[in-house]
């Protein structure tokens, strides 16, 4: 389960299990910007996702991939009208030929959170719980 507390202000504390992550707003919506915005936090889902399906691949496979870079860049001008936008770059460290690389190309796409971005209806319900 995952806990979200006002810690002040707009900033707010994230607990996963014994991780501890912080939310805020950034200074023009009124919060003080000290930490990473929600969408921000989504966004890094997905690099983090495909970073973590990349390494667990390429070590089950024997590719050397000896690390890696992801960037995520977004474009939510038309976030309202229903579409968000996601560019992700991957930089691959190691000695691949450029099959493997194609290869890790493909599976990046397969990561878990992609799928779920992309080919999963999310349904959310929110209700109010006694303090």
């Amino acid at each position: 389960m995952i806990r979200i507390s006002t810690e002040s202000g707009l900033r707010h504390r994230i607990e996963i299990g014994e991780h501890r992550l912080y939310a805020d707003a950034p200074a023009e919506l009124g919060g003080a910007d000290s930490a990473a915005e929600p969408h921000d936090l989504f966004d890094a889902a997905l690099g983090a996702c495909k970073a973590l399906t990349l390494m667990l691949y390429a070590r089950q496979r024997g590719l050397p991939l000896d690390g890696l870079e992801v960037r995520v860049a977004r474009d939510d001008s038309q976030e309202r009208q229903g579409l968000y936008r996601l560019e992700v770059a991957l930089q691959l460290h190691g000695a691949l030929d450029e099959a493997q690389r194609q290869q890790l190309l493909r599976v990046a796409d397969k990561c878990p959170v992609h799928k779920l971005m992309t080919g999963t209806e999310v349904q959310v319900q929110t209700r109010l719980d006694e303090a």
